[in-house]
């Protein structure tokens, strides 16, 4: 049979030549992108340097502490407000501004109380009553009962228009409402006493606060939107907090699933990924049977009309489950994903083979190298490390300088807006006068020195050197995992000729030799990635715009950088196998790995996809199994575990968490699987090119990959360059 050494040049550089010393990752080599190497040193000396400017000028007790509308203070000793350590808000609305994640500071008027409101009481009713004694504790200090009227009061933000029995969390108050079965309670009450000891209830307090002004009524609501939200992240804390063991065991369950899925794949690789075929159809052709049977059986009760849209948002997902609408919308939906499977698996019907050997040559590889299912747990840890280094440095930087206020003003054609101010003697100025309402609030934490002037762009550097260094766990972890699979393949006489300790000697090489060419690819996906958020951001800011065009444009350049994203990691993951084998620099190792893979599309368009589909479909089934057990699990559907099963606000909380996270770990796995496949595949490219299996010049392939690779018309034609 003839060999692929005699293949004639083409477009995409030279075949491999036949080299009888050639035995795997080569081990005479030296480091390369010495100069990106050195770039990427100084750049993490500057990110120390980065931190520590940010610990300094930096003030953690605008973390730890909670800081009223004056820059002081609750509750620190030796400050105004030593014996006041709860921060009450004026109008919790407008704490629901995303700039609050970024300044630390929610811009409406907050004070620092000894104790949090425990009554309702509206600025209209302790007016000249009796209430006023204890309202005005939750007015400005420096504030004058008589020196206004009540709406401007309101207007200026003196007294808050409303206070109700709230409850600390995290030393700031929030209003204890809760909504259950449509009727509002506080502290699971009805009935209340105002300033006077009077009893009231919801309905009263919504009849006075309808005397203020629309204003007042505004705010009502929005405090009303915005404690229901709050209910639902009370009761979602609370559902975590009764389920995390659960959830944990969960994920544990899982884990221990994907490795021995993994382990299993070694010996009976192509019944279980049949399996894994059929079984997918068959749990998917079962939804789509129950999702009719339920829509049939809903559509005879009386009332099935109703639509999704009838009856509005829930939290409760289980009133969708009481509609016929939902069950026809999922019905359709697993149908769709039913024709796509299948028509994907009858184009694909006669690689499923060639495939299914290249995955049973991965398993023997793991098999033989156990070590790297774990090496993923090394990734994480590294990237912890990166995420809790640039949260706490963001944190830092967001809190350094001192405080910085500027004028907020009731009307948009205020000449003063945004001008700096001191809160202490802006109402000494004529702008109150000049813009009725404007207030003087915080801004951000900032000053007139140069670092803090340039604080925005050391956010950028902050979030650009975050996303390199996590690249750069990424590409070490692939160029360590391909080293030691190339390793195995490139060993004859398997497993006499595979080096001891393969995982970490790769791991060595990549980080003695390598380390500038692994920061040269991760520096590269980096670029793109800000260029992205930058995008993102300007279409945050860009959402309630007009002009089509703009909107349109950003559009087309938000899929561009998506689409280049992508391929720049395509490519840089088949960078990292070629020097891992090789140990040349960026550039030489991605144009090899390119040319490779050009001289052999027709193998890279087709095995490609469907080892991917089929690790897919993997862990689709994993994560599957696991949140199916779990849904019989909370919703106490299983005899044996009834008494167990925690109680419960919405089960769907810890069956999302369950289902997310299963899939996240099965994901882990299977990417050092699939790591170990495309390494395997470029590693039998190559020798297909370099050998022709004669005694002379043998391949390295296992025998049974290399009898299907060669069996009929279409492994000969598959095996042949292009």
């Amino acid at each position: 049979m003839a060999g692929n050494t005699d293949i004639p040049p083409s477009n995409y550089g030279e075949p491999r030549k036949y080299d009888p010393n050639f035995r795997g990752p080569v081990h005479n080599r030296s480091c390369t992108d010495v100069l990106c190497c050195v770039i990427f040193m100084i750049v993490i000396l500057g990110y120390i340097a980065l931190g520590t400017v940010a610990w300094i000028h930096g003030d953690p007790r605008k973390v730890v502490y909670s800081t009223d509308s004056r820059g002081q203070f609750c509750g620190q000793k030796n400050t105004p407000n030593a014996n006041k350590s709860k921060l009450f808000y004026f109008n919790m609305l407008k704490c629901a501004n995303p700039a609050v994640l970024i300044t630390l500071q929610c811009p409406t008027t907050q004070l620092c109380v000894s104790k949090c409101p425990d009554k309702f009481a509206t600025l209209l009713d302790a007016w000249n009553t009796k209430t006023w004694a204890y309202y005005k504790q939750f007015c400005k200090p420096d504030f004058a009962a008589g020196s206004k009227t009540v709406l401007e009061v309101i207007r200026d933000e003196d007294c808050p228009s409303m206070i109700v029995p709230s409850r600390p969390f995290l030393q700031r108050c929030f209003p204890d409402f809760l909504t259950r079965n449509g009727v509002l309670s506080v502290a699971n009450q009805t009935i209340f006493k105002d300033g006077d000891n009077k009893p009231r209830n919801v309905t009263d307090l919504k009849a006075a606060a309808n005397r203020v002004t629309a204003m007042q009524q505004g705010v009502e609501r929005g405090i009303a939107n915005l404690l229901n939200a709050k209910e639902i992240g009370i009761k979602i804390f609370e559902d975590y907090a009764n389920s995390w063991d659960w959830i944990l065991i969960g994920l544990v369950i899982t884990m221990v699933v994907s490795l021995l899925f993994i382990l299993l794949l070694r010996y009976t690789a192509g019944v279980l990924l049949w399996f894994i075929i059929f079984a997918v159809i068959a749990a998917v052709g079962f939804g789509i049977w129950h999702c009719y049977w339920e829509y049939s059986t809903l559509m005879k009760n009386p009332g099935s009309n109703v639509t999704i849209s009838d009856i509005g948002f829930h939290t409760d997902f289980s009133i969708y489950l009481q509609l016929s609408q939902t069950w026809l919308i999922f019905m359709i939906s697993l149908a769709v994903i039913e024709v796509i499977i299948v028509l994907i698996l009858i184009f694909l019907r006669s690689r499923l083979s060639i495939a299914i050997a290249l995955l049973k040559e991965g398993s023997r590889a793991i098999g033989y190298i156990m070590t790297a299912l774990f090496y993923p747990i090394i990734t994480f840890f590294f990237i912890s490390i990166c995420i809790a280094y640039w949260a706490v440095t963001a944190v830092f930087l967001a809190s350094s300088g001192s405080a910085v206020y500027k004028v907020a003003p009731n009307d948009d054609n205020c000449m003063y807006a945004n001008l700096t101010c001191s809160p202490k003697t802006f109402y000494q100025t004529n702008i109150t006068t000049v813009c009725p309402g404007s207030q003087c609030l915080f801004a951000f934490y900032g000053g007139e020195s140069v670092y803090h002037r340039y604080i925005i762009v050391l956010h950028v550097f902050n979030l650009f050197v975050f996303l390199w260094l996590v690249n750069f766990t990424i590409a070490l972890g692939q160029c360590t995992l391909a080293g030691a699979f190339a390793s195995y393949y490139w060993a004859l006489r398997k497993p006499k000729d595979i080096p001891s300790c393969p995982l970490y000697n790769s791991f060595s090489r990549a980080i003695r030799y390598h380390t500038g060419s692994l920061a040269f690819g991760s520096l590269v996906l980096a670029v793109v990635q800000v260029f992205r958020v930058v995008l993102e951001y300007i279409d945050l800011k860009l959402k309630g715009s007009q002009n089509k065009v703009a909107r349109y444009v950003l559009s087309c350049l938000k899929c561009c950088f998506w689409c280049l994203e992508h391929c720049i990691k395509f490519l840089n993951r088949n960078a990292y196998i070629m020097i891992a084998i090789y140990g040349k620099n960026f550039c030489t190792s991605s144009k090899d790995a390119f040319f490779l893979l050009m001289r052999n599309i027709v193998r890279v368009a087709v095995l490609n996809s469907v080892t991917d589909f089929l690790l897919f479909l993997g862990k689709l089934l994993i994560s599957g199994s696991v949140g199916v057990l779990a849904f019989f699990f909370f919703t106490r559907k299983i005899p044996l575990t009834q008494e167990e099963v925690p109680s419960l606000n919405y089960y769907w909380v810890p069956l999302v968490t369950v289902i997310f996270g299963s899939y996240m770990i099965a994901h882990g796995f299977f990417n050092v699987y699939a790591m170990c496949v495309d390494t395997l595949f470029l590693c039998f490219c190559e020798d297909i090119e370099r050998n022709d299996g004669s005694s002379s010049k043998p391949y390295f392939m296992s025998p049974g990959l290399h009898k299907i690779l060669r069996k009929g018309e279409e492994g000969a034609k598959l095996c042949t360059a292009s």
